[in-house]
């Protein structure tokens, strides 16, 4: 595939570290489209649960090759239900490779009206966008990505603890970091944000900060 000059970011992120915020906030900024990979998995996950009898790798793949971005913006896809079976599927090496594909695209060929783009997810650092102008690992302490996650979920009318949350968390984090394809890691070359402490603001203008630096120079 023939690479244009673009502006890329790839980040990951342990759920709830605020990577999907700081994503759009970045994509606004500097006019990029923006991918939050981990909703394609959703999507896929919410299929499986709305339809498990007719689930299968045919249906997938014609889903995901007529996606919109725009479904992915579904406030259904952030349920803890969907959120688990996304993880279970997100094991499976021919659904990635589906994934993959769409991913590509996105990365690489965005439409002409934006100046590049901005995936966040598991592996975009160390296997979707090797060679990202920008590669970023958002993380934050486990009990602050709860609690943003269970205000997350209460804005929504969902009806569900803290407790069950943070057990949530803890479980995605192990499949994450422990699956064979794709897992969460931090790569050598990915510049670490730590927002346990930063209000959305602050993590922006230091991002900011980073990126301006390079593209001025």
């Amino acid at each position: 595939m023939i690479k244009k000059r673009l502006i890329t970011v790839a980040i990951d992120s342990p759920a709830a570290a605020g990577a999907g915020t700081q994503a759009k906030l970045i994509a606004k900024h500097y006019n990029l489209l923006h991918l939050d990979t981990g909703r394609i998995y959703r999507l896929i996950g919410k299929m499986k649960l709305d339809s498990p009898k007719n689930f299968n790798f045919i249906r997938i793949k014609k889903k995901i090759k007529n996606i919109k971005i725009n479904e992915l913006k579904n406030q259904s896809l952030l349920s803890d239900k969907v959120a688990t079976a996304a993880s279970i599927i997100a094991k499976e090496k021919k659904i990635r490779s589906l994934v993959h594909k769409f991913q590509q695209q996105c990365a690489y060929s965005p439409p002409k009206k934006y100046s590049g783009s901005v995936l966040d997810g598991r592996d975009i650092t160390s296997i979707q966008m090797k060679d990202a102008m920008f590669k970023f690992y958002i993380t934050a302490n486990i009990q602050v990505r709860a609690k943003r996650r269970y205000k997350e979920l209460k804005a929504l009318k969902k009806n569900i603890g803290f407790k069950e949350v943070l057990k949530s968390i803890k479980k995605r984090d192990k499949s994450d970091k422990n699956r064979k394809f794709g897992p969460l890691k931090k790569t050598k070359d990915s510049i670490l944000i730590n927002t346990t402490k930063l209000s959305r603001k602050r993590c922006f203008e230091k991002i900011k900060a980073i990126m301006d630096r390079k593209l001025k120079a």
